[in-house]
């Protein structure tokens, strides 16, 4: 579904990219691991067409999506839950969801809400409330769901389970799992090694703005490079 080869990008003069080589197939999860600062939404962002990339290509479904508009890019199905929620907070939970298919979605715009409401029934409870009123997890849970109102081929999860409770963490990471299971392909983009690597298929770790490891998610997590780097081990 997605193929990144050889991609530079960043700020100015300043590569944070250097050289990414990533793929992404079709009914995977596929975590995108890394600390603070390595390059993951700088990664993201150019993908979704926000920031233009220096060098490289990148493929979606096919096609090439290398520096086109980023309204075009959620056109074609790849859509980012951005990190920090990114709510709109004096709009109404359905409010959100709804601006979730202004470019894609918009004919099954009453299904898909329904099928958001029956995905997270705590949104449903608070239909008509202020986004910017909602807990944390209930924020990320939205931010989600307005996602899933795009009709997503590819969804991009930029660090889910930040700043949530540790219960919270584990009701999140079931949920992506579940979403897995149902057919939706997903880029998982965490710091949360150990859990990412427990639903995910495949990963690629993150090192100053290239790819350290790379492989099946159930070999990196017993791969010694990656237990000294981020486990501490």
């Amino acid at each position: 579904m997605l193929e990144v080869s050889g991609l530079h990008a960043g700020y100015g003069e300043v590569d944070v990219l250097r050289g990414i080589d990533l793929d992404v197939r079709k009914g995977e999860i596929v975590a995108l691991l890394g600390a603070n600062g390595v390059g993951k939404s700088t990664l993201n962002n150019t993908l979704s067409g926000l920031y233009r990339p220096k060098a490289g290509r990148i493929r979606f479904m096919g096609a090439d999506i290398a520096g086109i508009a980023s309204d075009r890019i959620v056109a074609a199905g790849l859509i980012q839950v951005p990190e920090g929620r990114r709510v709109f907070p004096n709009l109404s939970v359905q409010e959100n969801l709804e601006l979730g298919s202004y470019r894609r979605g918009r004919g099954n715009r009453a299904a898909n809400l329904e099928r958001v409401y029956a995905v997270f029934p705590r949104l449903k409870e608070r239909i008509g409330q202020f986004a910017g009123t909602l807990s944390g997890g209930e924020q990320q849970m939205l931010a989600i769901g307005r996602g899933l109102m795009a009709e997503p081929e590819l969804l991009i999860l930029d660090e889910p389970s930040l700043g949530l409770s540790p219960l919270l963490v584990e009701e999140m990471f079931t949920l992506i799992g579940r979403l897995n299971a149902e057919g939706l392909s997903i880029l998982l983009v965490e710091q949360n090694v150990v859990q990412s690597l427990a639903i995910a298929h495949r990963a690629f770790v993150l090192e100053h703005g290239r790819i350290a490891l790379s492989g099946p998610a159930a070999d990196l997590i017993n791969d010694p490079g990656l237990k000294a780097s981020y486990l501490g081990i």
